[in-house]
């Protein structure tokens, strides 16, 4: 008798089990129906993340059943609209892109308005990231990143304010590999670096493959190495930071891994904390489905807009390695945003 109750017990937990999930699904799925979802953009209407929340807007909605209000809240960089996502309330009906790299870097450098904790954050998926590059001039004489590194002089290279990218790459790299170099900084735009850079008023820039990639593709610019994992398009044959990592001591490889991560962060669509967990699971599946939905890839690419979507699981493994690093990374990376370098 014993052996028949605990049989139907099992059998009953074990089914409540199963079926747990679909329920919880299919409760999301009915709260959302109808309901009207904020989506924060921190930057002024127009710009590259306006752009990207407005053209998957349609498929959110298609595949939530949900309106979205986009909601551009500009200031402090894309701080003020990043902090007020995750002050938002959690209800599952707030959510926004964010620049997640200038994010991680404000936080790790401590910087006055980064009132949030990136980890906290509830991470809905990844929109795009870019890999960065070296680029020199063409016609520089310098084929490889080897003979850059051994040119004999002290390497100029362009940037934009101190804590920008273009900085932190330069200061970042130089600390790994030892560039004989010096940074000029103070350049408004990464258009007016590589300007320079024609020119041959500086010798050589980091800065996005996308941003590069027009300059590449002309025969202008040449790249020498970058930050990604692939060598894939434009940087087919061009060597990694991870390909030049024989000899680098355990430090110095846990400083390269963060600051990779830095720029894999890139530009996430989160919710605030404690949102619940099947609202999250619900809004990643449908980021997931908008994402990978065939019309919107084909437009996003006609409108020059480059996708690298990464679901939000990964990217919390993404923000730790870039948020959960080392007393020494966190002194160079602190230095190199605060311009200190």
């Amino acid at each position: 008798m014993r052996q028949t109750w605990l049989a139907v017990l099992t059998f009953a937990l074990v089914g409540g089990m199963a079926l747990s999930a679909p329920a919880a699904a299919e409760d999301a799925q009915a709260f959302y129906r109808g309901k009207h979802i904020k989506w924060i953009v921190p930057y002024r209407p127009g710009g590259g993340y306006d752009q990207y929340s407005r053209l998957l807007e349609p498929y959110f909605e298609a595949y939530s059943g949900a309106a979205v209000d986009i909601v551009n809240v500009p200031g402090a960089g894309g701080m003020k609209g990043a902090v007020e996502i995750f002050r938002s309330p959690a209800d599952g009906l707030h959510i926004g892109v964010v620049n997640g790299s200038a994010m991680v870097a404000s936080e790790i450098a401590d910087v006055r308005g980064a009132d949030y904790v990136v980890a906290e954050y509830n991470f809905i998926g990844r929109i795009a990231a870019e890999a960065r590059a070296l680029i020199v001039r063409a016609d520089s004489g310098i084929h490889s990143f080897e003979a850059f590194l051994s040119a004999g002089r002290t390497i100029v290279l362009g940037a934009t304010g101190s804590g920008g990218s273009t900085y932190v790459d330069a200061v970042v790299s130089g600390f790994v590999f030892g560039v004989d170099q010096r940074i000029v900084r103070g350049f408004n735009s990464s258009a007016d670096i590589r300007l320079a850079l024609l020119r041959g008023d500086i010798e050589a820039m980091w800065g996005s493959v996308g941003s590069s990639a027009q300059g590449v593709e002309a025969g202008d610019y040449r790249a020498i190495v970058h930050t990604d994992r692939r060598s894939i398009g434009l940087l087919k044959g061009v060597p990694s930071i991870f390909d030049l990592t024989s000899g680098l001591d355990a430090k110095a490889l846990a400083l390269i891994d963060a600051w990779s991560a830095l720029a894999e962060v890139g530009r996430p669509v989160v919710a605030p904390p404690g949102a619940p967990a099947d609202r999250i699971e619900f809004l990643r599946a449908v980021f997931g489905q908008a994402m990978n939905d065939p019309d919107f890839i084909e437009k996003a690419r006609a409108g020059g807009r480059e996708l690298q979507y990464a679901d939000g699981v990964e990217m919390m493994q993404i923000v730790t390695r870039a948020t959960d690093i080392d007393a020494m990374t966190r002194d160079v990376l602190t230095a190199s945003i605060r311009g200190e370098r």
